[in-house]
């Protein structure tokens, strides 16, 4: 029987053969810790009685959820971070960089094959270069921190297959709130997700991140796309043939196959609550909005902003609604402000906002009130995540927030 791509990543990593079920100890080659958690691995960490940092340089403090501060305590999980970079000799910090799971392949640390863990449950994104990746608690990331390992259970995989050629207004957003509507957010618990299938080969290394980004929504352990030679391009890493090999096989063993045609999806948003609650853009056409949010580690990027652009080139958005657009990282704000897309957004009205999490996690700006409701790119639209616990979130792509800014209201891009 052959073996899925998960369980040749884990089975590299150990050194043998796994299947789904198998307990297993692995070292970690990266682990993240975000400003939020810091203090609490920290303390945890200090609990446990360690001495030392098993693997400093292994090790990545990226501050984002709460730069620029919006509340007095927020300072506390710098300084802790500081203060314990400083005593155990880590020296991978990142300040004001942008978001850490857009950082932990950009800047150049997660790779094809490696195993990453990070205090975030978006970590999955790392999928998107064929790395398992997953969030951990910060008890969990203590002990990595002082002895460099973890133990897992190498999961089922779930394989989703999508051929063909996708509408003009579709984009990878779409296919994965389908996915999940389809799936339900308990419908992978504890699974793998392996995306294949020649629109999956045709994607960008970005639009591949969206999907990874969002399958812990269904409830997976992972998301993961077999590397090409984009991802190799990507991570500045020859395409060679321990990267060729890190493919599923022909005979692996699924929990569960999906197969879709590219040409039958439609844009889609994910209605307030809950994000398996799928529906056509074209059935909420005419639902008037207060706000649209371009931006966090789902749909922050390059081709993201501009995508928005193209729509809002010579437009304006509409009065009385707030367009708020805060790129993935200070290399993709640079590249937007040099190739013209941030001023195309600004003279369209659209306020820019340092790289960081931002109104995804309901800092940095841009939080609502009762009955407002907010068309935004992020990865979840839980009750009081924006603000109060009667604001409306949707979610879409990036080509469906322009449209909406430019109409105040939900339409199609």
């Amino acid at each position: 029987m052959g073996h899925t791509l998960v369980e040749k990543i884990i089975g590299n990593k150990v050194g043998h053969e796994v299947k789904p079920g198998d307990i297993v100890t692995v070292d970690v080659d990266w682990c993240m810790i975000d400003d939020i958690m810091v203090p609490f691995a920290v303390q945890k960490f200090e609990e446990m009685g360690f001495k030392e940092v098993a693997k400093p340089d292994s090790v990545v403090l990226i501050y984002d959820h709460f730069l620029p501060a919006t509340q007095v305590d927020d300072s506390r999980h710098f300084r802790a971070g500081d203060e314990f970079a400083e005593k155990y000799g880590i020296t991978r910090v990142h300040r004001t960089d942008g978001i850490c799971h857009q950082l932990m392949t950009e800047a150049g640390y997660v790779k094809p094959g490696d195993i990453s863990f990070g205090t975030d449950s978006h970590t999955v994104t790392y999928g998107c270069v064929g790395a398992f990746a997953t969030g951990i608690g910060y008890t969990e990331m203590a002990g990595i921190l002082g002895t460099g390992q973890l133990w897992i259970k190498v999961p089922e995989t779930i394989r989703i297959e999508i051929d063909g050629t996708l509408p003009g207004n579709v984009t990878s957003k779409d296919i994965i709130l389908k996915i999940i509507g389809d799936l339900t957010a308990a419908g992978a618990t504890y699974q793998a997700i392996e995306f294949a299938g020649s629109t999956v080969d045709a994607m960008s290394v970005a639009s591949r991140m969206t999907m990874s980004n969002m399958s812990v929504e269904a409830g997976a352990k992972c998301g993961l796309f077999a590397p090409d030679e984009k991802t190799c391009d990507y991570c500045k890493i020859p395409y060679d043939d321990s990267i060729k090999a890190l493919t599923p096989d022909g005979d692996a063993s699924y929990s569960k196959i999906l197969r879709y045609r590219a040409e039958d999806f439609v844009p889609v948003c994910a209605c307030p609550s809950l994000v398996d609650n799928i529906k056509p853009v074209s059935d909420l056409k005419g639902t008037k909005v207060n706000q649209v949010f371009l931006g966090s580690c789902t749909n922050g990027r390059l081709e993201d902003l501009r995508a928005a652009a193209t729509i809002l080139k010579g437009k304006h958005v509409a009065p009385y609604v707030n367009m708020i657009v805060t790129p993935a990282s200070r290399k993709i704000y640079r590249e937007a402000l040099a190739d013209g897309t941030l001023e195309i957004l600004s003279d369209a009205g659209a306020i820019i906002t340092t790289p960081g999490c931002g109104l995804c996690c309901g800092r940095g700006g841009g939080i609502l009130t009762d009955d407002e409701v907010v068309v935004a790119t992020n990865n979840r639209n839980f009750l009081g995540r924006m603000g109060t616990s009667k604001v409306k979130i949707f979610l879409a792509s990036p080509v469906t927030a322009a449209a909406t800014a430019i109409a105040g209201e939900i339409v199609e891009g």
